[in-house]
């Protein structure tokens, strides 16, 4: 085969996007360059790495093996790139996946120190479900992962670094808000304000009404724990939020906390790789980074080849 990094960049980009001209622009070509980069990569596969819909683009079976394989090459030209800074730039590019807590609450700050000491870095932060984020990481689709919960997936390496459980919010006059703690089947009868469509949250509190029988009467959907709290606010209905978010907004405005008796309300934040040591410099300080920020002893990271950290069951 003959193709450069450009053409596995590319093909990475427009795979994202599920869009050609998206996928050209972010890699700097023209949407006719990109077309044509993409063709030869065909002719030298010897088959179609995408289905054209009206839609937008999705991966082949072939398609799919090959992004598999061009994230592996990618992934170790960089670590090569890193190993061999002797300028220190720190360049390179790490993808994450991460649930709706990471993306919208603590994830930007991190990172925006993380990015500012390191101008070379650039960085994909992408919200899945946890499945996603777990097979994200395991099929090398993403460096690092970033989850809460219980983690039942063989071949990674998990990182605990906080806890952070998820809290009932309600209005002041709401009949829950005296309560010293709720019990998840007692909250199901009053209408739920949810996050939006595809949303990490949002899919764990279907899930779990779903395990208690009952129907998640969602009124209204929103795009922020923000929102979700103005709503609760306002009387419209009840949501269930991590409690970091919960208690900042309280500060804001007019709610009651209501603790959530029940044991997946316990939510340990982890971070998941497959291999911590062939993780990329940045990548591990990165991760030093997110542990540093929650001041977690038991999470810092030591560099020696023989580290071992619990590896899920």
């Amino acid at each position: 085969m003959n193709f450069d990094l450009t053409d596995l960049r590319l093909f990475l980009a427009v795979a994202d996007e599920r869009n050609l001209t998206r996928g050209a622009q972010r890699v700097f070509l023209s949407p006719s360059a990109a077309s044509s980069r993409i063709r030869k990569l065909e002719e030298h596969t010897s088959g179609p790495l995408f289905y054209r819909h009206l839609q937008g683009l999705e991966l082949t079976v072939l398609g799919t093996a090959f992004h598999r394989h061009a994230r592996l090459v990618l992934r170790q030209v960089e670590l090569f790139q890193d190993e061999f800074d002797v300028e220190g730039t720190g360049a390179g590019h790490l993808r994450i996946f991460a649930n709706t807590t990471a993306v919208t609450e603590f994830m930007p700050e991190i990172l925006a120190r993380f990015m500012a000491k390191r101008p070379g870095i650039t960085v994909d932060i992408l919200e899945r479900v946890t499945a996603d984020i777990l097979n994200g990481v395991l099929e090398a689709t993403a460096d690092i992962g970033i989850v809460a919960g219980p983690i039942a997936q063989e071949g990674l390496q998990v990182i605990p670094f906080s806890q952070d459980n998820v809290v009932l919010v309600t209005a002041q006059a709401h009949p829950l808000s005296a309560h010293p703690s709720v019990r998840y089947i007692d909250v199901l009868d009053y209408p739920q304000i949810g996050l939006h469509e595809g949303s990490s949250m949002l899919s764990f509190v279907r899930e779990v009404a779903r395990q208690h029988g009952k129907p998640l009467k969602v009124r209204i959907q929103v795009r922020s724990f923000e929102a979700m709290c103005r709503m609760a606010e306002a009387g419209v209905g009840v949501a269930l939020v991590p409690e970091s978010a919960a208690l900042r907004h309280q500060e804001q405005m007019k709610l009651c906390v209501v603790p959530v008796y029940e044991s997946w309300a316990i939510r340990q934040r982890s971070i998941v790789v497959r291999e911590l040591n062939a993780l990329s410099l940045a990548g591990r300080s990165l991760i030093e980074d997110i542990c540093a920020a929650y001041s977690n002893p038991a999470s810092h990271i030591d560099h020696d080849p023989g580290m071992a950290f619990d590896i899920a069951a």
